[in-house]
C-alpha cells in the first residue's frame, strides 16, 4: 500500500508539472504570456456574450500588476502577497544571485487604493456604446522599468538590509541582467554541479557531518528551485516589451469633480516611484521578516508511562547495533576460521561485493536471499557454538548505551518492546532479554546444516507495516500511540505506520524525510573507545 501510495502521488504530480507546461505551451501560441491572462482573457469572453444575450450595459476594469495601497486604507495596505513581493523578499534574503529580465523593460505597477478608486469611477456610469474597457496602469505615462526597480529595491535594502539568523545582515547580490539565455545556462550548470553532488553525499557514511552536508545541498537545491521556478513564471512578463494605455480612463478621471478627483484619484502620474518603493512598499512587505517568529524546536521522543496497548517497535541493524548483515557474517566466518584463512575470505567477499551492493540498491529482500547463499552447508551448532563463545560479545560491544536506555525506558513505561530485523535469528539471541518478542529471518535447514535458503520470506518494505498491522490488531495494540525505530529508506513504511516514528541514525534518504514531516531524528553511537573494526579470536 504505501509503494502503491507513493507511486500514485509520484504519478500525480508529474501529470500536474506536465499539464502546467503544455497549459502555458498552448497560452503563448495565442499570443499570451501564460494561462494566468489567457484565462482572464477567456473569462472576458465569456461575460461578453453573456451581457450581449441579456441586454446588459457592460464596463471591464483591467488592472496591472497590483501592489500595497499609497494611501488607503494606510501606506503600504495589501491583503497577502501578490505578483513582485516574492522576488522582492528573496532579492533581499540574497537568495537570487541573477534575474532573466530586460532592464529598460517596463514592470506595470498599479497601487490597490488607485484600482479600488478606478472601479468606484467606472461602476458609477453606463457605457455610452457596448462594452467599455479601462486599463488600470502606470506603463504608459509614468513608467517603471525593470532597472529602476531593482535600483531602489537594492538602495532599500542596503541601507535597511534584512537579518540572517545568527549570521549579521544579508548582503544583497548586484544583479548585471545577462539575459534569458545566459541565466537559463547557469540554472542548468547549477542544478547538474548539484545532482552531482547530491548523488555523491547520498553515498557517503552515515554521519553527523553527513547529514550537515545534506542540509547545505538542500538548502542549495531550494535556492535554486526558487529562482526556476520564479524565472520560468515571470519570466514572460520580465522580458515582455509591452506599454499598456489608460487613455479613456485618464478621461474619466479628468471628468471627476475637483473633490472627487482628490478624494478618489487614480491618476497613475502621481505615484512617485522611488517614495513608493522605497518609503511605502518595501518597509510594509517586510515587516513580518525583520520580527520572525522564535524558530521550533526540533521534535524530541516523548515515551507517555503506563498507557495500555503501546508498542515500541526497534530496527536492530544500523539502529540498535552499529553493524550490517556483512560484516555480522564476517564475524562468524572470521571465528570459524584460522588467521591465515582470513585474507582469502575477505577477497572471496570483496569480489562478490558490488552484485551486494547492487542488489540492496534494488530491493532489501533481493539483497537478502543474495547474501545468505553464503550460508549454505554451514553447520547449525557450529554457528550457535560461535555466536555463544565469539559473537555475542561483539554484537553487544557494538549496541549503543542510547538505544539499550529508550529500550528500558519504554518497557518501564509498561510498553511491549517488539525487535523486527533482516538478520539471522542466531544473532539476536543475545538481545532475547530486551523484547517481548523477536521477529528475525530464519534459514531452512536440513540434516543440521543451512541451505542458504530462507525459510520464509524475509520482513523489509511494506511486509514490516503489514505485518506490524496484523500483529497489532491481534494483541489489541494501538498504533496511533505506538512507537517505531529504524535507520533505513526500506523502512518507511514502518515508520509510517505507528504515531511516534523516530528516524535513528538515518540514511539521507530517510533523513530528509524525517526532516520534512518533522520527526524526531536521534542519533545513538557505539560506546565511547569501542572500535570501529571489532575482529574475533580465531578458534583453536
Amino acid at each position: 500500500m504505501e509503494v502503491a501510495a507513493d507511486a500514485e502521488d509520484r504519478r500525480t504530480r508529474w501529470v500536474d508539472k506536465r499539464l502546467v507546461q503544455y497549459g502555458r505551451a498552448r497560452a503563448q501560441t495565442l499570443g499570451w504570456p501564460d494561462v494566468y491572462t489567457f484565462t482572464k482573457a477567456l473569462g472576458e469572453r465569456a461575460i461578453e456574450e453573456f451581457a450581449a444575450a441579456h441586454d446588459l450595459p457592460l464596463s471591464i476594469v483591467r488592472p496591472s500588476i497590483i501592489e500595497s495601497a499609497l494611501e488607503r486604507p494606510f501606506p503600504g495596505w495589501i491583503e497577502g502577497f501578490k505578483m513582485a513581493e516574492p522576488i522582492i523578499l528573496a532579492y533581499g534574503r540574497g537568495a537570487i544571485p541573477e534575474f532573466p529580465a530586460i532592464p529598460e523593460g517596463i514592470l506595470d505597477v498599479i497601487p490597490i487604493d488607485l484600482v479600488v478608486n478606478a472601479m468606484l469611477a467606472v461602476a458609477a456610469r453606463l457605457p455610452d456604446d457596448g462594452p467599455e474597457y479601462f486599463h488600470v496602469c502606470s506603463g504608459s505615462r509614468n513608467p517603471l522599468s525593470f532597472y529602476q526597480l531593482y535600483e531602489n529595491v537594492r538602495e532599500y535594502f542596503q541601507r535597511d538590509p534584512l537579518p540572517e539568523r545568527g549570521r549579521g545582515e544579508v548582503r544583497v547580490p548586484e544583479w548585471h541582467f545577462p539575459g534569458q539565455r545566459r541565466v537559463e545556462a547557469r540554472l542548468r550548470t547549477g542544478e547538474r554541479l548539484l545532482n552531482t553532488v547530491d548523488r555523491l553525499v547520498t553515498r557517503l557514511p552515515r554521519s553527523d557531518r553527513t547529514r550537515k552536508l545534506v542540509q547545505r545541498v538542500d538548502r542549495e537545491r531550494g535556492r535554486l528551485e526558487f529562482v526556476r521556478r520564479y524565472a520560468d513564471l515571470y519570466g514572460a512578463y520580465t522580458e515582455a516589451e509591452v506599454i499598456y494605455t489608460d487613455d479613456r480612463t485618464l478621461a474619466l478621471h479628468r471628468s471627476l469633480s475637483p473633490q472627487d478627483r482628490a478624494e478618489f484619484g487614480f491618476d497613475a502620474d502621481v505615484v512617485d516611484w522611488r517614495h513608493y518603493l522605497q518609503e511605502v512598499h518595501c518597509p510594509s512587505i517586510t515587516v513580518a521578516i525583520r520580527f520572525p517568529a522564535p524558530s521550533r524546536p526540533d521534535p524530541e521522543v516523548r515515551v507517555v508511562p503506563r498507557q495500555d496497548g503501546v508498542l515500541a517497535v526497534f530496527d536492530m541493524e544500523g539502529t540498535l547495533v552499529d553493524s550490517n548483515v556483512i560484516e555480522s557474517y564476517l564475524w562468524l566466518r572470521l571465528a570459524e576460521l584460522r588467521p591465515e584463512e582470513w585474507a582469502s575470505e575477505l577477497a572471496s567477499l570483496a569480489r562478490r561485493l558490488p552484485r551486494y551492493l547492487k542488489a540492496e540498491r534494488r530491493d532489501r529482500g533481493e539483497f537478502l536471499r543474495t547474501f545468505y547463499r553464503r550460508y549454505e552447508g554451514v553447520s547449525v551448532d557450529g554457528v550457535r557454538r560461535l555466536m555463544d563463545e565469539e559473537v555475542s560479545e561483539l554484537l553487544l560491544r557494538r549496541m549503543s548505551a542510547a538505544s539499550i536506555r529508550r529500550i528500558r525506558e519504554h518497557r518501564t513505561a509498561g510498553h511491549r518492546t517488539v525487535l523486527i530485523t533482516g538478520a539471522l535469528d542466531c544473532f539476536v539471541r543475545p538481545l532475547a532479554p530486551l523484547f517481548d518478542e523477536i521477529i528475525a529471518t530464519e534459514l531452512a535447514v536440513r540434516n543440521a546444516r543451512y541451505t542458504g535458503y530462507l525459510a520464509s520470506p524475509p520482513l523489509v518494505g511494506e511486509a514490516r507495516a503489514a505485518w506490524l498491522k496484523a500483529y497489532a490488531a491481534k494483541n489489541g495494540a494501538d498504533l496511533k500511540r505506538s512507537y517505531a525505530y529504524a535507520d533505513s529508506h526500506s523502512d518507511l513504511p514502518l515508520l509510517r505506520t505507528v504515531g511516534n516514528p523516530v528516524a535513528v541514525n538515518p540514511d539521507v534518504s530517510l533523513y530528509r524525510i524525517a526532516r520534512k514531516r518533522r520527526w524526531p531524528i536521534e542519533s545513538w553511537k557505539r560506546s565511547g573507545g569501542t572500535p570501529r573494526i571489532l575482529v574475533p579470536e580465531a578458534v583453536p
